[in-house]
């Protein structure tokens, strides 16, 4: 049998994989090399050799989970005075315990917590339906921007506000929309009645929805950028090919291109729909007053830092934990049911 009958043969293609090009792409053909994992494998190795294999890992990750330890998790025992008529002096544990008492309000509809809950859901669901979408209108028009020069000038300048406290945040916006700012100076001076934009009970909600947009949604585009990013450019090419206006390959494309992080961000963000900004409402309080302003933070700061109800002001904190918990899961679970990962995969 020749040479070549030997590579052709079946028998050979059956036993050996051959390499038709060589080692080194010429010369004439030989059995590949078997390629060798750059990582060993986990299967079959104890929990004392992953962690000697990836020592510098977990080293690395030592400080971030000593600061999610010391401020995330162990203040999380503090919930114990919830159940207790806690005073401040007093170690904790050693207060008196008084069961579920602290949590009448909450079951028996205290009508400052019902109010406090109620400024708290409807600040909720008007960001939810303006703040959330806002990054992503601007990631797409950001990413339409054929120019990159342009391009990151635009995003420099939007990512700005990010970085400035609400202190600050505030204090441009009384320096623009308070009583003595720059446009009710200009009212003035024409002669025409000045708005109270910033006292003005009736148009919060819209004032501290404004804030949030001008001041988070620029720093909000960086993960849908990237995520744009990650779209396959031959789809766009495809979608132009069949006659696919931009509209369409819009929602046909860039739109399910992140449609998973969309939907993960929307279930952290109902997780965390009962915290709508205490800094920003407290600098503000005091010109809306309580009523039109009270939301389920500040509630906790003003009965239990201000009024010295700890007890009671931890139980309400607790519950809002809870229905936060509460609604990552139901929200992960109905994203299950449509066939997304969610937060976290089925097991």
């Amino acid at each position: 049998m020749s040479r070549a009958e030997e590579v052709l043969s079946p028998e050979t293609t059956r036993s050996t994989r051959v390499d038709p090009a060589g080692a080194s792409g010429s010369g004439p053909p030989g059995p590949a090399v078997p390629k060798r994992s750059a990582r060993p494998s986990s299967q079959g190795l104890s929990w004392w050799a992953r962690a000697r294999r990836d020592k510098i890992l977990l080293l690395m990750a030592l400080p971030g989970l000593a600061l999610m330890l010391a401020f995330h998790y162990l203040p999380l025992l503090g919930n114990l005075i919830a159940f207790q008529e806690y005073l401040p002096f007093v170690p904790l544990g050693r207060s008196a315990w008084v069961g579920l008492d602290n949590f009448a309000v909450i079951f028996n509809g205290d009508q400052e917590f019902l109010n406090a809950l109620k400024n708290t859901l409807l600040i909720t669901l008007v960001q939810v339906i303006f703040v959330f979408p806002a990054p992503i209108a601007l990631a797409l028009l950001l990413n339409s921007l054929l120019s990159e020069r342009i391009k990151r000038v635009v995003q420099s300048v939007l990512y700005l506000p990010h970085f400035l406290s609400w202190v600050i945040v505030i204090a441009i916006f009384q320096q623009i929309l308070g009583g003595s700012g720059l446009i009710n100076n200009v009212l003035r001076s024409h002669g025409i009645d000045t708005i109270d934009f910033l006292g003005n009970p009736d148009s919060f909600i819209t004032l501290l929805t404004s804030q949030v947009i001008w001041k988070d949604t620029g720093w909000g585009t960086i993960l849908f950028l990237a995520a744009l990013t990650q779209i396959d450019t031959g789809l766009y090419e495809a979608a132009r090919v069949d006659g696919a206006s931009r509209m369409r390959q819009l929602w046909h494309v860039t739109v399910p291109g992140i449609r998973g992080l969309i939907i993960l961000l929307l279930i952290l963000r109902l997780g965390d729909s009962l915290t709508v900004g205490f800094e920003q409402i407290i600098l503000q309080q005091s010109l809306v007053g309580r009523p039109a302003s009270e939301v389920l933070d500040t509630y906790v700061y003003n009965n239990g830092v201000l009024a010295g109800q700890w007890g009671v002001s931890a139980a309400v904190g607790l519950v809002k934990g809870l229905f936060g918990v509460a609604l990552v899961i139901g929200a992960n679970k109905v994203a299950h049911i449509f066939g997304e990962a969610g937060v976290y995969r089925k097991s």
